[in-house]
């Protein structure tokens, strides 16, 4: 049952930007990107317990590297080395509070680097044009096979993500990812067990901050035009509330909780008219209130509750 809910998954994909209108299309590629990003922060959160509110600022670093290298005639694999190998260095950096501070303090170290992001996006005008932005972002072709066009650039997202989700998949069960779970249940009795807690913090934030990257370089040339608000704060809580919402810690969580944050607003748009902002904001209350493990979490309690009940009637 859980390889024909994969492959029905996959054929949904792969179908539906054949039947979607250019704005559609453009949504299920930002869901995408955005799924890229809730990945890095989820290793980083979900896997490693280290809580981040900088991943947009990553995806902000990726997306920079990628508009101001593509829009001097650089070809977008030039602009992913930089955007992987920035984000890899300034993550690592970025995980040394986390070895003196957690929880919230590190949420506070965190967020000061956001806001130092933003900053400098914002008001180093003679690299990042400031709040003039960065316009005519091209979109790369790749082996002869151009992308300009929104389906074949859809494909090429979805292929990026294949990649991203492999390599994770591979990673959260290998050494690096028990050592990442065992970070996250108890780093006293991980670093007893002869764990080294230092270096696999440090590789928690460098790789999720990476992921980050790795999306902006996406983002860029999806949207052809960015500028510093398009990377504040709110894209962090945004990216937080993908992982927390779909459920951290489980390898589909980023999936959809990106899902429930970038196409759930816009289907209520429609039915809702005015209102769907506030039925969305309750929704998400309501489930963080009742489940605070995410939609999956939900089901496997549901799943585990039934397993019970038939065990009874037996």
């Amino acid at each position: 049952m859980r390889k024909l809910f994969f492959a029905i998954i996959l054929m949904t994909l792969i179908a539906a930007p054949f039947a979607l209108k250019p704005y559609g299309l453009y949504l299920l590629s930002l869901w995408v990107v955005m799924t890229i990003a809730a990945i890095g922060l989820n290793l980083t959160l979900g896997y490693a317990g280290q809580i981040s509110l900088a991943q947009g600022s990553f995806v902000g670093i990726g997306a920079y590297a990628a508009a101001l290298l593509t829009t001097a005639g650089w070809p977008l694999w030039t602009a992913f080395l930089l955007a992987i190998a920035l984000s890899l260095a300034i993550g690592w950096v970025l995980g040394y509070p986390a070895l003196r501070v957690q929880h919230h303090y590190l949420a506070f170290v965190t967020l000061a680097f956001a806001t130092l992001v933003f900053l400098m996006l914002r008001n180093e005008e003679w690299l990042t044009k400031g709040v003039y932005g960065i316009s005519g972002i091209p979109r790369p072709t790749l082996l002869g096979w151009p992308t300009k066009g929104p389906i074949a650039f859809y494909f090429f997202c979805l292929g990026i993500l294949a990649l991203v989700s492999a390599a994770t998949w591979w990673l959260v069960r290998s050494p690096w990812g028990r050592a990442f779970t065992a970070l996250r249940e108890n780093a006293i009795r991980a670093d007893s067990l002869g764990v080294d807690t230092r270096r696999y913090t440090l590789m928690a934030f460098a790789i999720g901050s990476a992921l980050g990257g790795i999306a902006g370089v996406l983002y860029a040339p999806l949207v052809q035009f960015i500028e510093p608000n398009a990377f504040n704060l709110n894209l962090s809580l945004n990216l937080l509330l993908m992982v927390m919402v779909g459920g951290s810690g489980y390898f589909l969580g980023p999936f959809l909780g990106a899902a429930v944050s970038v196409l759930l607003p816009e289907w209520m748009r429609f039915g809702s008219e005015g209102l769907y902002l506030i039925l969305y904001a309750i929704a998400v209350m309501v489930l963080m209130a009742f489940c605070p493990s995410g939609l999956l979490g939900l089901a496997e309690r549901l799943r585990d509750s039934t397993t019970r009940a038939r065990r009874l009637i037996r």
